[in-house]
């Protein structure tokens, strides 16, 4: 069972933010994939289903994003998971909107839902940054994560969520380079 964690903090009023990038990419991929209905567990919520041969757990933390790391750690408890069977799909100020990377490990770039994670299951998880930009000081930051997309935004937005949904058998198959350049293919059109 591999587990993937959309980040981002629950409630309607953020359901928008670019903080909340994550939550929107698993959500993308559950509604692609044909995955169960939500369900409440782990201090948040959950969908089971398959991406090709693969079992995947999809988990939102409810647990607003400086707290996530309680929830991906309960869940990974529950399945006896590894560290390495963990996916955490998150919003990156230091890619370019919409640019999609993948890397195992790292540090947390003053990421509170990577720092929450690192803490209670270590940082040896993949992750899908999901490029924000910059906004290019630093005092301008946290109005800028938790601001919503803007209007023209939302067609670029739509069509990254709707490439990382199409090609997240690569990413259930280990085939992360292979995943970042298709991604990549899909949204240079």
């Amino acid at each position: 069972m591999q587990i993937w964690v959309g980040l981002g903090n629950p409630g309607a009023q953020y359901a928008l933010n670019r903080h909340n990038v994550g939550f929107m990419a698993v959500d993308a991929i559950a509604e692609v994939h044909g995955f169960d209905p939500p369900k409440k567990r782990f201090q948040g919520w959950t969908q089971e289903g398959r991406i090709g041969t693969t079992k995947v757990l999809l988990l939102k933390p409810a647990t607003f994003m400086n707290e996530s790391g309680r929830s991906v750690g309960e869940a990974m408890r529950f399945y006896k998971a590894e560290v390495g069977d963990v996916t955490v799909f998150h919003d990156e100020l230091d890619l370019d909107p919409f640019r999609v990377k993948v890397k195992t490990g790292g540090g947390t770039a003053g990421h509170n839902g990577l720092r929450s994670t690192e803490a209670h299951i270590g940082n040896a998880y993949r992750r899908v940054r999901l490029g924000i930009g910059h906004p290019g000081h630093k005092d301008r930051v946290t109005g800028y994560v938790l601001g919503n997309y803007a209007k023209a935004e939302m067609d670029p937005l739509a069509d990254m969520l709707g490439a990382v949904a199409a090609e997240a058998p690569l990413l259930a198959a280990g085939d992360d380079a292979r995943f970042m350049s298709e991604v990549a293919r899909r949204l240079q059109g």
